[in-house]
């Protein structure tokens, strides 16, 4: 999926929809990175959160992840967030499913 790097407000996540999965995008500086919108916790989407850093903050439960690797910061998650390979062309930020011989 093709999205515009300047509809991405820096700090501020977006929700994307990839093949029927829902995506949550961030642009922190120049970096873009994509993660699974829903906390590996409950059934809330991280998107409706708050970035500081590279963390975003479930809104719900207040659980943080990494959203350069996925990684639970903080209970009450513990399992990852699935994450997404991003990348940028001028404007144009390209959001895809890693491939598991890449990790990419």
């Amino acid at each position: 999926m093709e999205i515009s790097y300047q509809s991405l407000i820096e700090g501020k996540p977006h929700q994307i929809d990839l093949a029927g999965k829902k995506v949550c995008v961030a642009r922190i500086g120049e970096e873009v990175f994509a993660v699974s919108d829903l906390c590996t916790h409950a059934d809330a989407m991280l998107s409706e959160g708050e970035i500081t850093d590279h963390k975003i903050e479930c809104w719900l439960h207040g659980a943080e992840f990494d959203l350069r690797t996925g990684a639970a910061l903080t209970p009450p998650a513990v399992a990852p967030l699935e994450t997404f390979s991003v990348t940028r062309n001028g404007d144009v930020v390209t959001i895809s499913q890693k491939t598991e011989e890449s990790g990419k």
